[in-house]
């Protein structure tokens, strides 16, 4: 009786006084603003997957427009024919298990084979280079981490082409190191290392990470070239599986340059 009487005498306060009147009504608008301040926060957060997996699926389709508009530039200045079309086609991918503390690490994918996955795919991020597909199955894959000493990305120096092969140091998730560059290249600490193109998985000039330090040992005639990684492994969520489109042509002819 006490708490209803309280009640009333309140709303007869605010009812008939316009200062008590206009404090309520910016306490409630306070309140509820808070409220809803809050509500938006929680519903944001629980939406980020969604807008995530958006994100994913538009950087996927902006690769691929690229590719044709490069494939449009290289018909229009060199006079390449129309008809083999885009070479590099880009799958987005969730990443739903990741490994970066032992000497071989995988990473395992949402998509698979009723998706077009096979192997040997190569897969990057928005930031660089993340690995190759190894096994397959009808709705998940395994791919070999670039932070696994089983894998050599043929890789080059941006600004000189020098080309050499990049594997992981096996000591940390950022660093990895770039073999095969001769002592009489020009290298400074901060140049840009990219794949080369030299292989089927990978097109040319995708990020792989900069110098981070370089010197030759006696009597060798190559550096050792330690490289930062651009790609944050502990950190993947979305990735975009690569496919070309004629790898099995370039296998098949490159098989007939085996020698006896």
């Amino acid at each position: 009786m006490f708490l209803l009487l309280e009640i009333i005498s309140m709303i007869l306060i605010v009812s008939n006084n316009n200062f008590q009147r206009v404090k309520f009504i910016n306490s409630s608008n306070s309140i509820a603003g808070s409220f809803y301040s809050s509500y938006n926060s929680v519903s944001d957060y629980f939406s980020l997957r969604k807008e995530n997996e958006k994100l994913a699926r538009e950087n996927a389709m902006l690769r691929n427009q690229l590719q044709r508009y490069q494939m449009a530039g290289a018909i229009a200045v060199q006079g390449t024919d129309s008809i083999g079309g885009q070479l590099f086609e880009y799958m987005s991918a969730k990443v739903i298990s990741n490994s970066v503390n032992r000497q071989f690490n995988y990473i395992t994918l949402d998509k698979g084979s009723i998706h077009g996955i096979k192997p040997d795919m190569g897969i990057i991020c928005p930031d660089g280079v993340v690995g190759v597909i190894t096994n397959v199955s009808p709705y998940f894959s395994t791919a070999l981490s670039l932070l696994n000493k089983r894998l050599s990305i043929p890789a080059k120096i941006k600004n000189s082409n020098f080309f050499g092969s990049l594997v992981w140091d096996g000591k940390s998730a950022t660093s990895a190191e770039l073999n095969d560059i001769p002592f009489h290249v020009q290298l400074a600490e901060g140049d840009t290392v990219v794949t080369s193109g030299f292989s089927t998985v990978f097109p040319e000039g995708i990020q792989i990470g900069t110098i981070k330090e370089f010197n030759t040992a006696s009597g060798s005639n190559f550096y050792h070239i330690a490289v930062q990684l651009t790609t944050e492994f502990r950190s993947l969520n979305y990735v975009q599986i690569i496919t070309n489109k004629r790898r099995q042509e370039q296998k098949q002819l490159e098989s007939y340059n085996t020698y006896d």
